[in-house]
């Protein structure tokens, strides 16, 4: 009776067929297209699907207790997140809402041995889970889709092809600080093809193994290290420093912390470009579901709250960029190889957990097509004169890149190196004329 008058008020858009325990039908919304339809099994989840929906629905379809009826678990999970996002409203949601607001600076409350423990969660499952859903790289972040239709392994090259660009790694030997290494791919790649030495940090045992083995077959040891190490406790300055998809197990509370490492240990004319998810409609709190059984401890802020504790690091903000549908259509294609590997997954752990994961997938796919979730990359120097005026440089440089891969040739990067350093040199001659002449006036003045 309860849930029923719930759904009502939530399904707005469309038509909404729930078979309960007892074994009755029917039907809420409008009558017209689109259509979904769900069979609950027990009074159970038909109880906790009333009071605590969010978390309650992800455990019920793992347990066995809801299942879609006509169509696909996405079919059903899109018609209820358009219904919430642009429909009705259900009314203890709301209330459970304001108290995970609430209790939101508790929840992340990610000190250095909780922070390993929420990493180990979820990155130290077994190697081949993930060998068999990501790219050949392991890129576990959000792949870049310039065109849209590019396969998941170009994108994810055009992903690290586009952050090397706003590192703007112009010479030889830039020592470089990979904070959340995972499985090292970005480090080998800056490596490879820029000649980086780069230290990869990591939280994650299975994660530092891999990326040790990888930098030994690829003959990357002498430019490449990894480290299992927090990165409050690293202290060596650098010259530029890269974090992808680490920025959201940082933790509310450690926001000012991560950004006062970043400018203590970056060199003068230093870069460091950060990558991570956000929201579009402001702060929020973790879906208690995600937080339970993927990511403790994580969230994804809004760049308000980002860029707030960036002004008062003293860090230049140098380049905001929002990547919008790039992360829908990399969990798209996650999704793709796991449901394809299903049930060799199902065999390496169980059902159940099959379920948590494909729910997962969904989840997030559906939190960036409809929910108002992103990516953002915040590049950063503590000095205002550390990279050229115009932004110019980064397209030079990925273009060149892309030259590279494709012809074999590389006169086009050092090209694109040189204009950037060109174009910076220029820069510093002009500001240091003005400063002399400014001092000469002055002089004339006294």
């Amino acid at each position: 009776m309860f849930l029923e008058a719930a759904l009502s008020r939530l399904i707005k858009i469309g038509t909404l067929t729930v078979t309960f325990p007892d074994g009755s039908t029917r039907s809420f919304g409008t009558g017209s297209e689109p259509r979904a339809a769900m069979k609950i099994k027990t009074a159970r989840a038909k109880r906790r699907l009333l009071f605590n929906p969010a978390l309650a629905f992800g455990e019920a379809y793992m347990d066995g207790d809801l299942v879609p009826v006509s169509g696909d678990l996405f079919q059903l999970m899109d018609f209820l997140v358009l219904n919430m996002m642009d429909g009705g409203s259900h009314p203890f949601e709301k209330l459970m809402e304001k108290i995970r607001w609430l209790r939101r600076n508790l929840d992340q409350l990610n000190f250095a041995g909780r922070s390993k423990r929420n990493v180990a969660h979820h990155y130290d499952l077994d190697a081949r889970l993930y060998s068999l859903m990501l790219d050949e790289d392991r890129q576990y972040s959000c792949a870049y889709f310039p065109v849209g239709d590019e396969t998941l392994e170009e994108a994810q090259l055009k992903k690290k092809r586009h952050i090397a660009s706003k590192l703007m790694l112009d010479r030889p030997g830039l020592e470089v600080l990979d904070i959340g290494c995972g499985w090292g791919g970005m480090a080998l790649y800056l490596a490879r093809e820029f000649g980086a030495r780069v230290t990869g940090l990591t939280l994650s045992e299975e994660q530092l193994a891999a990326a040790k083995v990888r930098a030994k077959e690829a003959g990357l040891e002498h430019l490449v290290t990894f480290e299992l190490l927090d990165y409050r406790s690293w202290t060596r300055p650098v010259d530029r420093i890269v974090s992808v998809g680490m920025f959201e197990h940082v933790g509310i509370n450690h926001y000012r912390t991560f950004f006062d490492k970043i400018r203590s240990v970056l060199k003068e004319d230093g870069v460091a470009l950060i990558h991570a998810i956000g929201r579009a409609d402001g702060p929020g709190s973790t879906n208690p579901w995600i937080a339970k059984y993927i990511f403790p401890g994580g969230y994804s802020p809004a760049t308000s709250e980002v860029l707030s504790v960036v002004e008062k690091s003293g860090l230049w903000a140098t380049d905001i960029e929002i990547l919008r549908l790039h992360y829908a259509k990399t969990l798209e294609q996650w999704r793709e190889r796991f449901m394809k590997n299903r049930s060799t997954l199902a065999k390496l752990y169980d059902e159940r957990f099959c379920r948590m994961f494909e729910f997962y997938l969904i989840g997030s796919e559906l939190a960036f097509r409809r929910m108002g979730h992103m990516n953002w990359q915040l590049q950063l120097t503590k000095n205002v004169s550390a990279l050229p005026l115009a932004r110019d440089y980064m397209v030079d440089i990925e273009r060149a890149r892309a030259a590279v891969a494709e012809q074999g040739r590389a006169e086009p990067i050092e090209a694109a190196s040189a204009r950037a350093r060109r174009d910076l040199t220029v820069h510093d001659e002009r500001k240091s004329r003005q400063q002399n002449q400014s001092g000469a006036e002055s002089s004339c003045n006294i």
